[in-house]
């Protein structure tokens, strides 16, 4: 490790003897390039590492990045670009994001203390991989309005123009019950189709403002783990969820590296 760098830490995998030309040919956060490092006991193991600017990711820089959404989405997608990389090689358990060691002893260090929650989740997470599902309701807030009544001499204009905005609102509310009662119908085939594939879910917080990615409301976003020989067979049956059922829809995503899966007691130590 050279001075002034830290040991950004990807992700740990059983070591095998093609790792090491695999990590050799995969570029890292901040352009650096990726390679192993070993436990110094114990199970065969590996953590793909990669030096970054310690300017960069000192604790109180990264935390100061990290509030920067585009430095912060080019970290994520440097990382997540190696996981990926990884995973279409091996079966990998992620790391959080930016998880930052002050030098490669650390990270041996922290494979000598965890080898046996390593190897249990590896074990689990062999031969799985996972696929988000985000369940939207959809209705517009233009749903068309009924069509103007015929005029009714007995009524002014006034109680006639309450009368059609009543109309209006009830027409939206009905298609909002209608929506829900969709979605929940929806939710109920995603579960089914959960029981009959996945070996774990996750239920994540919902998409909300800036994090939201298209239209509708989400009403679920849960992360699956199912094995790799059902994969296309689950994604075709969640895409089937949402069929003859208005004013919802399914976004499925994946397969990823079990990312959702992959969460062990803090780790890291950040650099002072």
């Amino acid at each position: 490790m050279t001075t002034g760098s830290l040991a950004y830490t990807y992700a740990v995998a059983r070591d095998t003897s093609t790792l090491a030309q695999t990590a050799d040919a995969i570029t890292g956060v901040a352009g650096s390039p990726v390679h192993l490092v070993r436990p110094t006991r114990g199970a065969a193991l590996v953590a793909f590492v990669s030096p970054v600017p310690e300017a960069d990711f000192h604790e109180t820089a990264l935390r100061q990045h990290l509030e920067d959404l585009g430095w912060l989405e080019a970290l994520a997608r440097a990382h997540h670009g190696v996981i990926e990389a990884l995973a279409a090689r091996t079966t990998v358990l992620p790391l959080r994001l930016a998880t930052v060691y002050l030098d490669e002893e650390r990270v041996r260090a922290m494979l000598d203390d965890r080898q046996a929650v390593f190897v249990d989740r590896l074990e689990r997470l062999d031969g799985q991989v996972e696929w988000g599902v985000k369940l939207y309701v959809d209705v517009a807030p233009d749903t068309a309005p009924p069509a103007a009544p015929s005029p009714d001499p007995s009524l002014g204009p006034g109680r006639a123009y309450l009368r059609h905005r009543h109309a209006e609102q009830d027409s939206r509310d009905d298609a909002h019950r209608a929506a829900e009662r969709a979605a929940e119908r929806a939710a109920e085939r995603i579960e089914a189709t959960a029981r009959a594939y996945a070996v774990e879910w996750v239920r994540h917080r919902l998409q909300e403002g800036e994090l939201a990615t298209g239209p509708g409301v989400n009403v679920s976003n849960d992360a699956y783990l199912v094995p790799v020989a059902r994969a296309d067979a689950f994604r075709a049956e969640i895409m089937r969820s949402t069929e003859g059922l208005t004013g919802v829809r399914v976004d499925v995503t994946g397969p990823w590296a079990p990312y959702s899966f992959a969460a062990l007691p803090d780790p890291a130590e950040s650099a002072p």
